[in-house]
């Protein structure tokens, strides 16, 4: 036996003891299964075809079960098509175990039904075994076909659409089964009208059911205007079904004619030097559709128009070609222009010739046309050599100054009769020869006037031909004035404000007109008497400016300081300061004083006019009021007196507000004294008191005893005066001078004598004391006495003046009574 042999032997015999291993392991897993499994119900198949023809009902399968023994079970069905819908789709023979199908179904709207059987025992009814359950499944016919959705396309093609795939798709479904050759379908391109370009299908990337149009050649809007395509879905189905979708292509003009000119050549003539003007306007015929890129001309100018003066554009309403005249053409240099004028449209040309999109090197040139353009000759206006003159002088030059001679020429004209005019000059400086031009001044030019701008005067003077009719050129003469130091600084305000309450200084700012080095900064110094300096001071003392300083605290006031200021040439200025130190109240305001801004309008001036005549009315009528009465006056010890100023009130009623009502105070014991009952009293100038002073002031004041009323002066003096007498002598002391005062009472000694004792006899000993008001303090005051002192005499019997009688009120009778030339009082 050779090795070869041996070898094969032992491969058999690998292989034979493989397959009886493996047999028998097949054989102990039937065995396993045959042993755990025990058969109880028998089913047949249970396929349905959907839509079945019938008739109904009709057997679809039949059920056993190993429990059956005689007649002591039955069969029962439940789930779907049974007890839930669609109901009474299938039934059960309970003997026989027999299923029946009632009526067609659709798979495409029920594919599966779930079911369950069970066998119940028929004394009982309960089950014998365990429910069987199972589907019911529904087997797919072709009986859908493919449906295009939607099906009927309309398509806009615009017609230079290079060829290859169109804008179009198509899309199609069938209900069927997924994935089964019912429900997988063709699509095709079954006719076209017109049969060219030809047009077919191709799938969209990614899906077999969507299909993209697509065509070769070109197509032709005036041969053309609308194609007709049908396309047919057919599914792999028996027997196939089909379904067809109409697609109309309707072809959008695109620019496939050139713009032809309406002429073969054009005339037109302009004016010498004319400019911005339409000189001629240029028809074109395009057999594209109006009002469209592919029939909109647009102009350009070829040839002719190399220094620019002329300009071609498209009218919008008409399409035609608007030829301007935008730079004025000289005469002397051509009288003819020829131009030549192309047009096009706004979209590109695109051409199909049979069956092809012609490229652009095989596509016709723009059409164009002649345009010949005669200028015709003008008086030229005179030619200055600049238009624009820049001349340098200094300011506050001697008048006669030349600041220009013109150089001019003119074409057409004499340059020896041209005449020259100035058309501006604001400030009357200067003056031109009107037959050379030449520009002088009569004036001296001051830098700082307000017809210099940044520090240049500007003149302008024009030169006119003698042609027919006369032409005209000017030239602008601008004159750069330098800065000379004529100009001081000055305060842009005098008036100051220091607020004593707040800060010591005010600042001060100067301005100088003057431009470097001419003007700042400023030399500061106080001008004046030496002890100003005691005063103020300046700081800075150099500067663009500086502040005044109150060296000490200031009484508020006016004051004038004088200035001095100068500028950086020394040039020097004196202004006088007015600085109001003052209590401000917010801001720069002086309280008791309106704000610098404030000023009365005309009827606060009327106002304040008609209280001034009505204050002297009312004045005038007092004065003869006064000199009317039979008033005896004291002379006036002028010397102690002072200046017989009236101390001056802030109330606009007169006298005092504050008019406390007399009062009696009781005391017994003294019996000399003018009795009421039994209690004396005392009359003083700040009420009434006791005679036993419990309730008596440290003040003068007056007593009545025996029928006289006697002065109670600070001293604890005494001045008696009789009670019956017409008139009554007192004497005071105020403020270390005696004055003297006479007055006359217009009352009867009876009738005052019982005025008196009724006001006494009315009141109270325990009333209560009434102590003098202290109202807000106004200063010293004048050393005159108040008006409150005045008597009044001429109200009759009537007594109720008595109520509001002041002690001082005889004064300004007495002050009435004097003589004319010693009525010297100052209101």
């Amino acid at each position: 036996m050779t090795k070869g042999t041996f070898f094969l032997f032992l491969l058999a015999l690998v292989e034979v003891t493989a397959t009886s291993k493996n047999d028998a392991g097949n054989r102990e897993k039937r065995e396993a299964v045959l042993i755990r499994s025990k058969r109880r119900w028998v089913l047949s198949t249970v396929d349905l075809e959907e839509n079945r023809p019938g008739p109904y009902p009709t057997e679809l399968t039949q059920m056993f079960n190993d429990k059956k023994a005689d007649s002591t079970v039955k069969f029962r069905l439940q789930g779907d098509g049974v007890t839930r819908e669609p109901l009474g789709l299938f039934s059960i023979d309970e003997d026989t175990g027999v299923v029946f199908v009632h009526r067609a179904i659709d798979r495409e709207i029920n594919p599966i039904f779930h079911v369950d059987f069970d066998v119940l025992d028929r004394q009982t009814g309960k089950e014998v075994d365990k429910t069987l359950s199972f589907n019911v499944d529904i087997k797919d016919l072709n009986d859908n076909r493919p449906v295009f959705s939607p099906d009927t396309i309309r398509v806009s093609v615009p017609e230079n659409t290079p060829e290859g795939i169109l804008q179009a798709t198509l899309q199609a479904h069938d209900n069927d089964q997924v994935d089964t050759p019912n429900s997988q379908f063709t699509m095709r391109v079954v006719s076209q009208e017109p049969a060219l370009p030809k047009i077919s299908l191709k799938d969209l990337p990614g899906t077999t059911k969507i299909k993209q149009l697509t065509f070769t050649g070109c197509f032709d809007y005036d041969k053309v205007k609308t194609y007709k395509v049908l396309v047919e879905a057919k599914d792999l189905g028996t027997p196939a079904m089909s379904s067809t979708a109409t697609i109309f292509l309707e072809i959008k003009d695109a620019n496939t004619h050139l713009p032809e000119f309406s002429s073969t050549k054009y005339k037109t003539e302009v004016m010498e030097m004319e400019s911005n003007k339409q000189i001629l306007r240029i028809g074109v015929i395009d057999k594209d559709t109006p009002n469209t890129p592919a029939s909109r001309a647009v102009f350009s100018i070829l040839k002719g128009n190399e220094d620019g003066n002329y300009k071609i554009e498209t009218d919008p309403k008409t399409n035609e070609g608007v030829l301007s005249v935008i730079k004025g053409k000289d005469f002397e240099k051509t009288d003819i222009t020829e131009l030549e004028i192309a047009v096009q449209n706004e979209e590109k040309l695109f051409q199909c010739v049979n069956g092809k999109a012609l490229t652009a090197g095989s596509k016709p040139k723009p059409n164009s046309v002649k345009v010949a353009v005669k200028v015709i000759d003008v008086n030229d206006p005179p030619e200055f050599k600049k238009t624009t003159e820049l001349i340098y002088r200094n300011e506050n030059g001697p008048p006669g100054d030349v600041l220009f001679v013109p150089k001019v020429k003119d074409e057409d004209s004499d340059v020896n009769k041209i005449r020259y005019e100035l058309v501006q000059d604001p400030a009357k400086w200067v003056s031109v020869d009107p037959k050379t031009g030449t520009i002088t001044t009569v004036q001296k030019m001051d830098r700082e006037s307000p017809f210099v701008k940044n520090g240049t005067y500007t003149v302008v003077v024009q030169a006119i031909d003698d042609g027919q009719p006369p032409a005209t050129g000017t030239c602008t003469v601008v004159v750069s004035l330098g800065d000379v130091n004529d100009n001081a600084p000055y305060l842009t305000s005098k008036n100051l404000v220091m607020c004593g309450n707040k800060v010591n200084r005010v600042n001060v700012i100067p301005v100088d007109l003057d431009a470097p080095p001419f003007s700042s900064p400023f030399t500061f110094s106080l001008g004046g008497e030496e002890h100003l300096r005691k005063l103020w001071k300046l700081e800075p003392t150099t500067g663009v400016n500086t502040s005044l300083i109150s060296l000490t605290s200031l009484p508020y006031g006016n004051y004038s300081v004088p200035l001095k200021m100068q500028d950086q040439q020394a040039l020097e200025s004196e202004e006088v300061l007015q600085v109001v130190v003052c209590e401000c109240m917010g801001g720069t305001v002086c309280r008791g004083r309106l704000p610098h801004s404030s000023r009365l309008g005309p009827a606060a001036i009327g106002l304040l006019f008609a209280g001034l005549l009505l204050f002297a009315l009312l004045l005038l009528c007092l004065i003869c009021d006064c000199q009317r009465k039979n008033f005896q006056h004291i002379p006036l010890n002028l010397q102690d007196e002072g200046n017989q100023t009236l101390v001056k009130y802030n109330d606009e009623g007169g006298g005092s507000i504050y008019k406390p009502e007399p009062m009696l105070t009781s005391k017994f014991g003294t019996t000399e004294n003018m009795k009421i009952g039994s209690a004396p009293y005392l009359v003083t100038t700040d009420g009434y008191r006791r005679a036993d002073n419990s309730m008596l002031r440290n003040s003068g004041g007056y007593q009545y005893n025996s029928g006289t009323f006697q002065e109670m002066s600070n001293g604890g003096g005494v001045m008696s005066m009789p009670f019956r007498q017409q008139s009554t002598i007192r004497s005071y002391r105020s403020g270390g001078s005696q004055m003297s005062r006479s007055f006359s009472l217009a009352r009867t000694e009876r009738n005052l004598e019982e005025s008196i004792d009724r006001k006494i006899s009315g009141l109270s000993v325990d009333h209560p004391v009434y102590y003098p008001y202290q109202y807000e303090y106004e200063g010293k005051g004048s050393d005159c006495q108040s008006l409150d002192q005045l008597t009044v005499s001429n109200l009759g019997d009537n007594l109720d003046f008595l109520q509001d009688l002041g002690p001082k009120f005889s004064t300004l009778g007495g002050i009435c009574q004097q003589p004319v030339e010693r009525r010297n009082v100052r209101l």
